[in-house]
């Protein structure tokens, strides 16, 4: 468990859209390429709550401006090969897929845990 300091800074779920855009407009397309169903809907729901437009396309798409992969689930060079930023999360002992979607070029790989934890965030820093 993390210090009370770590647990200060977590943004609460779910998060609150950013101040001073159109209301009604979308922060940023995002794509989710993930196949379970409960992770799926947390992710779903915690970007949407965001402000993001999720896209549902089963293939990676260049129309996104980011994809947010289960690489458990996709063939990591073709999802990074697709031109958006990437944020690829992986099951924490599966080390190989880890490496292999760093070697394919996803801009930022984290477990599983750290990506469920963590989302409003890492994709903020992955659109900035």
């Amino acid at each position: 468990m993390g210090s009370s300091r770590e647990r200060a800074r977590r943004v609460p779920y779910p998060p609150r859209p950013l101040a001073g855009l159109p209301r009604g407009a979308p922060i940023a397309r995002i794509q989710i390429l993930v196949t379970d169903l409960m992770l799926s809907s947390k992710v779903s729901e915690t970007l949407s709550s965001a402000g993001h437009e999720l896209l549902r396309n089963p293939q990676p798409s260049a129309d996104a401006e980011l994809i947010v992969a289960d690489l458990d689930a996709v063939d990591a060079a073709q999802v990074a090969a697709a031109g958006p930023p990437t944020l690829g999360f992986y099951q924490h002992t599966d080390v190989v897929t880890r490496r292999r979607a760093e070697e394919a070029g996803f801009d930022l790989v984290v477990a599983r845990s750290r990506m469920a934890r963590e989302l409003p965030e890492l994709v903020e820093a992955l659109l900035s």
